[in-house]
Parts: C-alpha cells; structure tokens; sequence
C-alpha cells in the first residue's frame, strides 16, 4: 500500500506504543498506519530495535512480544536510504530522524522527545507529540 503523505516516528513514541498497547502513542501509530507511509531508516530501526530489547522492559511486556512488534513495524513501514547528514538537534542522535523526515519527505514528525519537539517547525516540518498528532489528524 503506497500513500502520498509520509510520516516519521521517534523512538521514544514507538517504545510507548510498544509495551502500552492502549496508549495515546499506540492510538497515533495505529492512526498512522491507516493514513500515512510510515518511514524508517537503517539507523532508526536499529535504535528501536536496541532501545525496545532493553531488560527494564521486560516487566511491561515479553522480549518476543516486543520482538514482534519490531518486526511487523519492519514490514509495515517503508525503508529510506538516508545519506544526508543533518546537525540542527542538540542531542546528535536525534538527527537521524531530522535526517530520514527530509530525505522522504515526510509531512511530520511525531515525537516524544523534548529535542526534537523544541526544533518545532524544522525546516517547514512539524513535529509534535503523538495527542497532537491525533488532533491534527482526522
């Protein structure tokens, strides 16, 4: 399924969505899923991957569990080559979402990451948190 209108999600709210599956950010990505391209790169899938297999994790959901869902994120989202290099975020690892958003193209970012959130507008593309984007999106 192929939309016109792409969409990035940080780590953090995908983490959420992970192992609280009736949260706000399960809600924004379900969302997402129905009416955007969800867009990812090598880098951001490895921090999901890295971040969401954490032990502290194990108490809201099993590591296969949260294995499964790292998956069928994989298969549901749409892989970017990202060769630029961005450096507008004061923490340099959320660059690669800056990065991944202007290599697609993408509308919006939804973030949870007070980094990312105070670059709102970047470059013409809004970031906001994931009951923003609930709002914003009907």
């Amino acid at each position: 399924m192929s939309f016109a209108r792409r969409v990035v999600f940080d780590t953090g709210v995908l983490v959420s969505a992970a192992i609280l599956p009736e949260s706000t950010p399960a809600l924004a990505l379900e969302k997402a899923l129905l009416h955007f391209e969800l867009c990812v790169s090598d880098a951001t899938l490895a921090e999901l991957a890295t971040v969401l297999l954490r032990p502290k994790f194990d108490r809201y959901a099993a590591a296969d569990l949260r294995t499964v869902f790292i998956e069928g994120f994989r298969q549901h989202a749409t892989l970017i080559v990202v060769e630029r290099n961005v450096t507008d975020c004061v923490d340099a690892a959320d660059n690669k979402f800056l990065a991944l958003a202007e290599t697609a193209g993408a509308e919006l970012i939804v973030a949870s990451d007070p980094h990312l959130a105070d670059l709102h507008p970047w470059r013409g593309i809004p970031i906001m948190p994931p009951a923003a984007f609930l709002v914003a999106i009907r």
